[in-house]
């Protein structure tokens, strides 16, 4: 089939033979160009007739994706399969022959991209498709294909850049001495592309141990935050307040943070309540029992009401209920603030927490106050003067003598 293709250009230039010799070179390859063309279009939509609602679909947008490299591949091939009969002259033929090959490799590197891209997609809509997926493996599988496709895309375009690099000889020249000289060059390559080799190497780790997913919930700086995008060297971070921070995806590797959502998204909500050492526990847990167990956003599984501590002025009360996530946690624990306040400020007003103050009455019995409810018992007093502290050897056994003997006298 090659030799009849060449025939028929060879036959097609000897027709264009009253043309100057490069402008008749030149409408050949552009014929050739065009033979690769049709049959590209040919093919794509034999491939896109292929039926299935599952399978063929797949191949079928595989295929769409795929068109315009594969298109472009295909004119090349055919374009450098004609040049040796082109016609054209040596110098120019190499020339050509040499812009191809660095085409050709250029866009073999750009189908691969596109390949890859494809295939992630794929998978990720599979995983999304399904009826009774798990969010943790979910994010898993996010975290894992994003990353990993990132590190292939990246290490694609560097073997597609050198390996059209390598095409020229002085560059090929430059690249063998390199390799030959290794040492202090490679020593210098390495140390100045340490930072991008750590986090790339740290990306790669992140994606098979997992210390984060995509849409974890983490702790950082003080800042409580979703893992919205992990590329090859960093990671960024959406706060509550719509804020992003961008932190080295090494940072996750060599420093300390809290992940909510590691093994589950399932989180236990506290919420602390100070009351009064009046405050009807009973009706307070009761109160409690029905707020939790009636709201939507309770999980159903862990639930408790205990006085935690309590100091010379309030009581601490200690209420733990489950979420299926942590913003439905943070909803739970408001919801549960804001009906036992109402609770306790519309039915148990004497539970919530006051101060008090004690007035303790003086030596003449005179209130001061003007209340005698806020007088506290009278306290027994020595008179002024009548105790002086312990003595030496006789004790307070001693003094009681001393008066005796003086009375007696």
């Amino acid at each position: 089939m090659k030799t009849e293709f060449l025939t028929f250009l060879t036959t097609l230039r000897h027709m264009f033979g009253w043309l100057p010799g490069l402008l008749s070179s030149v409408l050949m390859l552009c014929v050739a160009g065009l033979v690769a063309e049709m049959c590209s279009r040919f093919i794509t939509k034999l491939i896109l007739r292929i039926p299935g609602s599952r399978r063929g679909a797949f191949v079928r947008s595989f295929t769409l994706a795929m068109q315009r490299p594969a298109r472009i591949m295909l004119v090349l091939v055919f374009v450098g399969t004609a040049l040796p009969v082109s016609g054209l002259p040596g110098d120019i033929m190499q020339d050509a022959t040499h812009a191809v090959v660095v085409l050709f490799v250029l866009m073999l590197g750009y189908a691969a991209l596109v390949a890859t891209r494809i295939l992630s997609d794929a998978y990720l809509n599979r995983i999304n498709g399904k009826d009774d997926k798990d969010d943790i493996l979910l994010r898993t599988h996010m975290t894992q294909v994003r990353v990993l496709r990132r590190t292939t895309d990246l290490l694609i375009g560097l073997v597609t850049v050198g390996a059209s690099l390598m095409t020229f000889e002085p560059v090929r020249q430059y690249g063998l001495s390199l390799f030959a000289s290794a040492g202090a060059a490679s020593l210098v390559v390495g140390l100045a592309a340490r930072p991008l080799l750590t986090n790339l190497f740290a990306g790669v780790q992140i994606a098979m141990t997992q210390p984060i997913r995509m849409e974890d919930l983490i702790i950082i700086n003080g800042d409580w935050a979703w893992v919205e995008e992990i590329t090859s060297t960093y990671v960024v971070l959406r706060v509550w307040d719509w804020r992003r921070h961008i932190v080295p995806i090494s940072y996750f590797l060599e420093n300390p943070f809290q992940n909510w959502t590691h093994n589950s998204a399932a989180l236990i909500g506290v919420v602390f309540i100070h009351v009064d050492f009046q405050a009807p526990m009973d009706r307070i847990r009761e109160r409690l029992r029905e707020i939790v167990h009636s709201a939507p956003l309770w999980d159903g599984k862990e639930f408790a009401v205990q006085v935690a501590d309590c100091n010379a002025h309030v009581m601490t009360i200690r209420v733990i209920a489950s979420a299926r996530s942590a913003m439905q946690s943070w909803d739970l624990r408001c919801e549960i603030r804001e009906q036992i306040i109402a609770f306790l400020r519309d039915e148990c007003p004497e539970a919530l927490p006051r101060d008090r103050l004690t007035h303790v009455g003086s030596l003449s019995g005179l209130d001061v106050m003007g209340d005698p409810g806020m007088l506290s018992p009278p306290v027994m007093r020595p008179p002024p003067g009548a105790y002086t502290g312990p003595r030496t050897g006789g004790g307070g056994g001693g003094m009681a003598a001393t008066d005796g003997g003086q009375g007696h006298g």
